[in-house]
């Protein structure tokens, strides 16, 4: 049970209604305030006139419209500030699924990658990357990303044009901006920019920021490629180029850095990022997991970041609340058969059905199978041979199972070969049944690491990717999995204070890049709030769905329990049903409380 306190009312001075108006336009009554600042849970009345919250504790006066939430726990509405919706903000005005999962304001350009600025000869080059990087269809970026912008400026004004339910915040992506810039040789890596080509890359990115973006984003590793597997082209940039582009946040007195990097030379990697963060006189933001090849490698980066820290340097780290995990299965763009060469030439091209009728064919069982032996190959081969880390996923999903519920602990339990019960698994609910295969943060087979990670000094939730790997990711759901599992359900080992689970995605992820007129349930900040039955609260299993532009597909997650999502005071959502309000807007620049 929660522990609650009193509270007295708190009233915002800012916002007074009309004389003679007793009402509020919105009272949400009698629910368990978790604030989002960490302090204990309360029982209190939240007041909302226009968009901001402007009584927190007894609210005598009545609502034009009134929520009972008895019962139930209200929060502050999420903060996402990694997500690639980029493309996607252009045709989904709900920014789905992040906003089913309480998330009021997201932030992406995440990692470099973005569709501005942009030339008009160089967009299929965007598309190219961003579909390689992150996993997104090209056909359907091609038929949904109109391109009717060449600045970022013109970006941000396109994305404003169009009505969304939750707020949008963007930051400038590196491949976008030197390409731009440096033409055909700003897609080589390895090609040094001249002073001339950084000076304009700084200068556009102080015009960016004029405009509204939140930072200036950048990635040095090696798994960012563009759909022909090219590096993409900001990978191993030399440090003058991204300091020089970092001065343009000093230049402002604002801004976020955010950068990917794989560690492989940790000291060179940490003068570049010290000096970026220097050069810019901003917060830099890293992100970090645990891989398996190294698994302790992460405490290393995370003591330099805290180093950094006591130094008077803004380093912080971006990690994940739960295992980075790629979903498998015949509808997914990865699974142990789909590189073995009868499946790619015979049932590749097929739908579902029919391939799932070949497969159920003893013959075609048994040649696949025999050619699986024979795919040991990179990635694909990796995965394809690693049955103690590959899972039934379930509904709901499971995303802590023990070794013994592994495909090869099932197997050995049940004495057959792994590899044939991964078949026979992928061909259950005709062959719409997924299997979890945890690619990072599980190297020791629980979530201790993730829980130390997220108790950390220095660390911010960060990496749901929302928008991006449609077809073997699913984490937009991050903050429900936050509630149920870290605040309520875990297991295997200590969960998480509630009000600290509420605090990190909300708060601490707002003040990140600069926004700090949100994130918490306080007089005066906006009215981005969640009503959730946090008893009830269930987050379902990821299903693909058909619904990108061109008929593109991607992985979804919906969850049961959010009673009412609010933003900027408006509902945006009741009972886990969209109501079709779209009070979002465009972020521009840092926000003050």
């Amino acid at each position: 049970m929660l522990e609650l306190v009193a509270v007295q009312a708190t009233a915002y001075a800012g916002i007074h209604r009309p004389q003679g108006d007793a009402m509020h336009d919105l009272v949400i009554r009698n629910g368990t305030i978790v604030d989002g600042t960490g302090t204990p849970a309360r029982l209190a009345d939240v007041a909302i006139d226009g968009e901001r919250i402007t009584v927190v504790g007894d609210v005598p006066d009545e609502g034009r419209e009134e929520i009972d939430a008895t019962g139930l726990i209200v929060t502050p509405g999420f903060v996402d500030i990694h997500t690639h919706y980029d493309g996607q903000v252009v045709w989904d005005p709900a920014v789905t699924p992040s906003s089913w999962h309480g998330v009021t304001s997201i932030v992406m350009g995440n990692c470099g990658v973005g569709f501005a600025p942009v030339r008009p000869d160089r967009h299929e080059f965007l598309i190219s990357v961003m579909e390689g990087v992150e996993d997104i269809p090209g056909a359907a970026l091609a038929e949904g990303v109109d391109f009717t912008w060449e600045s970022f400026p013109e970006y941000l004004d396109a994305v404003e044009a169009i009505p969304h339910a939750i707020d949008i915040g963007a930051q400038m992506p590196h491949s976008a901006l030197r390409v731009y810039v440096m033409g055909d040789r700003g897609r080589d890596h390895t090609e040094p920019a001249t002073e001339d080509e950084i000076a304009t890359m700084r200068r556009l990115t102080a015009e960016a920021l004029d405009a509204g973006a939140l930072g200036f984003t950048t990635s040095r590793t090696i798994n960012h490629r563009d759909k022909d597997g090219n590096q993409i082209p900001t990978l191993s940039n030399a440090p003058a180029e991204l300091w020089g582009i970092a001065r343009a946040l000093a230049d402002k007195g604002f801004g976020h850095l955010e950068i990917v990097s794989d560690f492989v030379d940790l000291d060179t990697e940490f003068e570049i990022f010290r000096g970026m963060a220097d050069a810019g006189d901003a917060p830099l933001s890293i992100l970090l997991v645990q891989n398996d090849q190294s698994p302790d490698h992460w405490r290393e980066v995370l003591d330099r970041i805290q180093d950094a820290r006591v130094d008077g340097v803004d380093l912080t780290a971006q990690v994940a609340i739960r295992p980075v995990s790629l979903l498998l299965g015949l509808q997914s763009s990865m699974h142990p058969f789909i590189t073995c060469p009868t499946y790619r030439a015979e049932l590749a091209h097929l739908d579902l059905d029919d391939r799932v009728e070949r497969m159920r064919d003893p013959r075609m069982r048994a040649t696949l199978i025999d050619e699986h032996a024979k795919r040991t190959r990179g990635m694909s081969g990796l995965v394809a041979q690693s049955f103690h880390k590959m899972f039934p996923l379930g509904d709901p999903p499971d995303y802590e199972p023990a070794a013994e519920d592994s495909i090869l602990g099932r197997a050995r339990a049940a004495g057959v070969e792994p590899v044939q019960m991964a078949y026979d698994m992928l061909l259950e609910r005709d062959g719409r049944e997924l299997m979890l295969f945890p690619l990072a943060n599980y190297s020791n087979g629980n979530h201790d690491v993730v829980r130390e990670m997220n108790l950390a000094e220095g660390t911010v939730p960060g990496l749901s990717d929302g928008g991006a790997h449609c077809g073997v990711i699913c984490d937009a759901s991050f903050p429900t999995y936050m509630l149920t599992h870290w605040a309520r359900d875990r297991q295997r080992g200590e969960g998480l204070p509630l009000e600290l689970v509420v605090q990190r995605q909300s708060r601490d992820t707002a003040r990140q890049v600069g926004l700090r007129d949100r994130g918490t349930l306080e007089a005066g900040m906006l009215a981005d709030i969640n009503v959730i039955d946090f008893d009830g609260l269930t987050l379902r299993a990821p299903e693909m769905a058909y619904d990108l532009p061109a008929g593109g597909r991607r992985l979804i997650q919906k969850a049961e329990g959010y009673r009412a999502t609010i933003k900027r005071g408006e509902i945006i959502a009741r009972d886990d049903a969209a109501t079709g309000a779209m009070p979002g807007q465009l972020i521009r620049g840092p926000q003050q409380a």
